[in-house]
């Protein structure tokens, strides 16, 4: 199983380097803490699909010690399936003071059963008890990091989420030792995020952090640091983050992408180029179906675990596992007044699977996400399809049933018009990153009755700013009545393209035409 294979790396990459490093080396770390409890015991993973068992690799020793390096840690964060978790009905915060085991244990399994070899997990000082973290909490940690071992998961860290209080370095750095220490040699935890979503235009955030990381390095020695920046600052504040803290030099950087999906190649460029030489992750990403359908959902994470892979960033975690019941976030917080914050699960809050999931599952177990997860032949309903309107007031597409070249559905535009802007359509985009120079191939088949007007298909380019670049059309569909013809168009992505739509017009169209089974490649 992969979950296996990736533990086995962190145990085998560490024991390698135990074998090779200088004794003045290996004992220059603080004295390890004891070695967390081996695992040779078989756990059923109560997956429905295959009823087997997650057979876990005994951990190997050294010495007596479980040992796991900086490299081997940091190579396993660089290449992490990761998911973001709370449980469904105790989010931030009230996962630690309504911590609930049973419910744990489950969505653990569920994670695996996606393909997630790491989970994140988020620490807050407020609840967890500061600055002496209080047992009871850190018992709670323990028991979490035993669940996700069981299944396979290692864990990374988020420290000092909802936290101000940079004034207070001494106290900060005494409460991340305490939450940390038990962990600085277990391979069952990959890496530390000091801060959640750090800001370097704040003088007082960035005095703290250029010592409350070498206070944790030396407490944690072989531990991997990392600071992520929100959706807003993206890249420029990566680069003024890696800019700032030049004296204590981070492990890798942290990348939280909420963009828009179509360019996220360049977006993800951008990242890597402000940090460079360093690695990125991209330790947050994912759409809210509180306004977007689900197939947006699984639309925009197919788009970005496509780019991520041809930038070759290796780790993605979507966010998050599931929805959130009505209450589940604490009321205190201005998360919970955020409709959006309730709906970015992979499943539902009644544990249901919504598209996106199916998604990550192929990504993580090796598949190949291709275009059908783009409803390219109208048979999702309109609440589960990417397919977005644009223009939407000069005339809007709806799905029929009763008329289709193929499958049972397809588009339906009538008695439409134009607006200033141009030609109300249908758009999508491919699910391929754009380059510049690119060749494309798009076909959709168009049947008429009663034509009027222009009805057509057309590819629309942008730039990483989305400024339009112009677009290249198809033939219109013959005017009057006509049988399913096919529409076609050959490009070449423009200079600085880095993403294109597909757009399905009608505009000053008094009868109907239909669209069906459209390809693009």
């Amino acid at each position: 199983m992969k979950t296996v294979r990736s533990r086995a790396a962190i145990v085998v990459s560490s024991l390698l380097l135990a074998v090779v490093t200088p004794a003045g080396e290996a004992t220059a770390a603080t004295k390890p803490s004891p070695a967390p409890k081996t695992a040779t015991t078989v756990k059923a993973t109560k997956s429905p699909a295959t009823k087997s068992p997650a057979v876990k690799s005994p951990a190997v020793k050294v010495q007596g010690q479980t040992v796991a390096t900086l490299k081997s840690r940091l190579d396993a964060t660089l290449a992490a399936k990761t998911i973001n978790y709370y449980p469904s009905d105790a989010g931030w915060s009230a996962m630690w003071t309504n911590y609930n085991g049973d419910k744990i244990d489950a969505d653990m399994a569920k994670a695996a059963t996606l393909g997630a070899d790491s989970v994140r997990l988020i620490v807050f000082p407020q609840a967890f008890g500061y600055p002496t973290p209080k047992t009871e909490y850190t018992e709670k940690l323990r028991k979490f990091v035993s669940i996700a071992d069981s299944y396979g998961l290692t864990v990374k860290l988020t420290l000092f989420d909802w936290w101000a209080g940079y004034t207070d370095v001494t106290r900060s750095a005494a409460w991340a030792k305490a939450v940390l220490k038990p962990y600085a040699t277990d391979p069952r935890v990959i890496t530390v995020e000091v801060k959640n979503e750090f800001n370097p235009n704040d003088a007082a955030a960035v005095a703290w952090a250029k010592q409350i990381i070498p206070a944790i390095r030396a407490a944690v020695p072989r531990m991997p640091l990392t600071l992520s920046v929100d959706a807003q600052g993206g890249a420029p504040a990566m680069a003024k983050i890696k800019s700032s803290l030049r004296s204590t030099p981070l492990d890798y950087y942290d990348f939280h992408f909420y963009g828009n999906s179509e360019r996220s190649l360049a977006e993800i460029r951008k990242a890597q180029a402000a940090v460079a030489p360093s690695p990125i992750v991209i330790g947050e990403t994912g759409l809210s179906t509180a306004s977007a359908s689900e197939g947006e959902q699984a639309a925009f994470l197919a788009r970005v675990l496509a780019a991520a892979k041809v930038a070759q960033v290796g780790s993605v975690a979507p966010w998050t596992l599931s929805d959130f019941h009505n209450g589940a976030i604490p009321s205190n917080s201005q998360v919970s007044k955020l409709p959006a914050q309730y709906k970015y699960g992979l499943y539902r809050a009644d544990g249901t699977a919504k598209a996106a999931a199916s998604v990550v599952r192929t990504a993580w177990t090796g598949g190949a996400i291709t275009n059908s997860v783009l409803d390219l032949g109208f048979e999702a309903a309109s609440t589960s399809s990417p397919w977005r309107p644009y223009l939407a007031e000069a005339g809007a597409a709806v799905r029929v049933r009763d008329v289709a070249r193929t499958g049972s559905g397809s588009a339906r535009f009538s008695d439409t018009g134009r607006s200033r802007s141009g030609l109300p359509s249908v758009r999508t985009a491919p699910v391929t990153p754009v380059l510049p120079g690119q060749k494309w191939h798009a076909e959709a088949w168009a049947m008429g009755r009663d034509v009027t007007g222009s009805n057509e298909m057309a590819l629309s380019w942008f730039d990483v700013n989305d400024k339009w670049l112009g677009q290249v059309s198809s033939k219109s569909v013959a005017p009057g009545d006509s049988n399913w013809t096919k529409l076609t168009i050959d490009a070449t992505a423009p200079a600085g393209a880095t993403s294109v739509q597909l757009h399905l017009k009608s505009g000053d169209n008094s009868g109907a035409v239909w669209f069906d089974d459209v390809s693009f490649s």
